[in-house]
């Protein structure tokens, strides 16, 4: 019991003492475990209930869901960059060291609750796997992005608690630019094919997201050789790890997701979902291996669109029905 008694002591010492006063009333922040029993419930439901719930289900289409979402998203990341800059990044913070203002001034209880906004978006952004879920995207619903989306707010919660502005906000700052790119990516692309041609630049996306993780390790780990404000260095660390963790995890995926799958297209063109894909063997098309079928597909193809009207939904009941029979 002695230990027991050691450990709720000096719990309730950081909870209640080393804490940032001016945060420890507001919503979620007396404690982490609220934020943890939310983070778990997220993956719960994205990676077990969810896709069970889905399992006999058609996929929703929620393409006006979608739009509205990351609109919001966009105006939502736009007001947290504004907050970020105005309360210091670029309105006089320092890039080598900047210490929190535990004060109760206008400027520095703007910038807490500024943090605490950060927080609550850690939040709304559960949504972005829920639709994917809904939608049954389940290549989306990746390792890396719920580790990623499922970590996030326990993480934010720690800096909330102790330290609600100065140096480690610079990941925050860089995080919501990159925020209103991003989702005003995901609102175009709910528009439909009309707009999707012109997304050409999704991989680049990837790219400015490691980019971010860069400077955040370099502004990070500058502070273990010279800490100048007296910045709490154990933040430093927490942050820079978080950096180095998330670059390793994005790099990973896009040398997955774009650097052999643009390597590949140097062997075979090929389309999604059964399309005829083109050999550089033979120069035959084929599908799954299938030369013979795929040329009989691509017969009634060329048949269809010579007599039918409606060429396309013509093709896919062709090739549905070919398909079939194969």
């Amino acid at each position: 019991m002695t230990i027991i008694t050691y450990i709720y002591d000096g719990w309730r010492d950081l909870m209640d003492n080393k804490s940032d006063p001016r945060t420890r009333d507001w919503f979620l922040m007396s404690s982490p475990f609220p934020t943890i029993a939310i983070s778990i419930t997220y993956a719960y439901i994205v990676k077990i209930l969810g896709p069970k719930l889905m399992e006999n289900r058609k996929p929703f289409e929620l393409r006006k869901v979608l739009i509205v979402y990351n609109f919001f998203q966009v105006l939502f990341s736009m007001f947290l960059f504004y907050e970020a800059s105005i309360g210091g990044w670029l309105n006089g913070y320092s890039l080598s060291c900047e210490p929190v203002d535990y004060s109760n001034s206008p400027s520095a209880i703007r910038t807490a609750r500024g943090c605490w906004w950060y927080f609550f978006s850690k939040f709304t952004e559960f949504f972005d796997t829920f639709f994917f879920v809904m939608r049954k995207r389940w290549d989306q619903v990746s390792t890396l992005h719920v580790i990623h989306h499922g970590i996030m707010p326990v993480s934010v919660w720690w800096g909330v608690k102790f330290t609600p502005g100065g140096h480690s906000t610079f990941f925050g700052f860089l995080n919501t630019f990159v925020h209103i790119i991003m989702y005003t990516y995901y609102m175009l692309a709910a528009m439909g094919p009309k707009v999707q041609k012109y997304l050409w630049w999704k991989k680049y996306l990837t790219v400015l997201q490691m980019i971010q993780f860069v400077l955040v390790m370099i502004h990070s780990f500058q502070l273990f050789f010279r800490n100048d404000c007296n910045y709490p260095i154990g933040f430093a660390y927490f942050i820079g790890a978080h950096a180095v963790m998330f670059y390793f995890l994005f790099s990973d995926f896009y040398k997955k997701s774009y650097l052999k799958r643009d390597k590949g297209k140097s062997h075979n063109k090929s389309y999604t979902n059964g399309a005829i894909k083109t050999s550089t063997a033979n120069g035959k098309p084929e599908i799954n291996g299938n030369t013979k079928f795929a040329e009989s597909i691509a017969k009634l193809e060329d048949y269809a669109k010579s007599t039918s009207p409606t060429a396309e939904t013509t093709r896919q009941r062709i090739i549905a029905a070919a398909a079939g029979n194969n």
